[in-house]
């Protein structure tokens, strides 16, 4: 197998380009986003159960016209059933060019997303917070920096615009999601499928694995077969999760 057999969208420049990236990351996830119209089919044809599935809630917080994000900027809150987390990410990144002390910073992620003819690798710090926090937020009982720490501070003072407090932010959301954590039949591995579910009523059904750079061409040949060999189409245009809710939130703030 080549890695152009793995990656079969990517361009040769790409695949260099994704290597260089590999050698600097510490995971990589596998990524394929589902047409709507073959996303019950895909649920059906890895027995998935949606019972078994952790519902979310996802917040993102930025300028109304997104300043942030253009900047590569991504402060996210999100709840679950059991715990709230947050994270302040960067995108895209080469990890030999981040700086040396941001490279030790712990508890610091560098993850390679690859989705069919695409990838971007970010840096990300996150941390775990207690139930409760973010939905205090969320209604205005608590100031938006009180949810991150004190190197998540910095590293967003670190990439954001001159002056711009994580307090000036507005939120753009909340957003309501399911992920489903499962072993489908004849796999030899775990897949996530993640339904994000917007207020327009459109969907984006998520499908990821993630392994080592070290075994990210080979593990995207095996899950890309396996999907095909169970009917799943993965020729259709690829969505980006956090760019759709993002846009969606920004038009209905400027509106």
């Amino acid at each position: 197998m080549t890695t152009s057999d793995a990656m079969p969208n990517l361009t040769a420049d790409q695949l260099a380009d994704l290597h260089t990236l590999l050698e600097g990351a510490k995971t990589v996830e596998l990524k394929v986003t589902v047409a709507d119209r073959n996303q019950r089919s895909a649920v059906q044809a890895l027995e998935m159960d949606p019972l078994d599935a952790e519902i979310r809630q996802v917040t993102y917080f930025d300028t109304p016209d997104l300043e942030l994000n253009r900047r590569g900027l991504i402060v996210r809150a999100r709840r679950t059933p059991v715990r709230d987390d947050t994270v302040i990410k960067l995108r895209p990144v080469v990890p030999q060019d981040l700086p040396a002390d941001l490279r030790r910073r712990k508890g610091l992620g560098i993850e390679v997303d690859a989705m069919p003819g695409a990838f971007v690798c970010s840096a990300s710090l996150p941390e775990r917070k207690k139930r409760g926090k973010v939905k205090e937020v969320l209604a205005g009982e608590r100031a938006i920096r009180s949810l991150f720490t004190k190197d998540q501070k910095a590293f967003f003072e670190e990439y954001a615009p001159d002056g711009l407090d994580l307090d000036d932010l507005a939120m753009l959301g909340p957003i309501t999601t399911l992920k489903l954590k499962f072993t489908p039949r004849d796999y030899p591995g775990r897949l996530v499928a993640e339904l994000w579910m917007y207020p327009d009523g459109s969907r984006i059904l998520e499908l990821s694995t993630k392994c080592a750079p070290a075994d990210a061409f080979e593990e995207a040949a095996r899950t890309r077969a396996y999907l095909r060999e169970r009917g799943i189409d993965l020729t259709g245009e690829q969505q980006a999760k956090t760019r759709t809710a993002l846009d969606f939130f920004s038009r209905e703030l400027l509106a």
